[in-house]
């Protein structure tokens, strides 16, 4: 069983463990169901639709690295909220991360809370992020938004935790490859060894 919180237990061998990239996963979750997408909004939606109609999950946890200037390096943060911060249609009378005819609001609101973790709020783009400087969300990633949404719309349970792997600012490709290698060993130390 995997617990996130009081109310929420979920059988280990019907959770799907999802990462863009196989460095953020390590060794750590190579026994458990651990889903690769790739880099990127498309990448991320396509890998994780086959995999649910494949699987059929119990609950989808997003695990990965990310850029913050409100949170430090090497914590670990759980994301409830999600913005698609690259969506920006105000040209046609849209809100700015509002998706046009979608019926979706621009702050999408899905994901379970684990205790003694951070909240924050992630905006996913396609792009990396090394100039920060909104203050709609504090968290940066690539993949987050699309897998939230997909979760929502199949009705599964979504946890999203991020490593916070750099800053967001000039120097976040060299503290990236750095500190992504140690993200694994910190998403077990709070999922596995409770």
């Amino acid at each position: 069983m995997i617990t996130i919180n009081e109310d929420h237990r979920f059988p280990l061998d019907e959770t799907l463990f999802v990462f863009a990239l196989d460095s953020e996963a390590g060794k750590v979750f190579n026994d458990k169901n651990k889903l690769i997408t790739g880099i990127g909004k498309v990448n991320a939606a396509m890998e994780l639709t086959k995999e649910i109609h494949r699987r059929k999950p119990k609950l989808i946890v997003n695990l990965g690295s990310a850029g913050s200037k409100s949170f430090h390096k090497g914590e670990v943060v759980c994301c409830t909220k999600f913005i698609q911060r690259d969506m920006d249609v105000r040209g046609l009378g849209f809100g700015l991360y509002e998706t046009p005819l979608s019926g979706i609001p621009p702050v999408l609101e899905y994901g379970l809370k684990t205790n003694g973790l951070p909240e924050g709020i992630c905006g996913s783009g396609d792009s990396f992020e090394m100039n920060h400087s909104e203050a709609d969300y504090n968290v940066v990633d690539m993949e987050a938004y699309p897998l939230a949404l997909i979760a929502m719309k199949e009705n599964i349970p979504f946890l999203c935790l991020k490593y916070i792997s750099d800053d967001a600012g000039s120097d976040a490709a060299e503290d990236w490859t750095v500190q992504v290698h140690l993200a694994s060993e910190a998403f077990n130390k709070i999922l596995f060894l409770k």
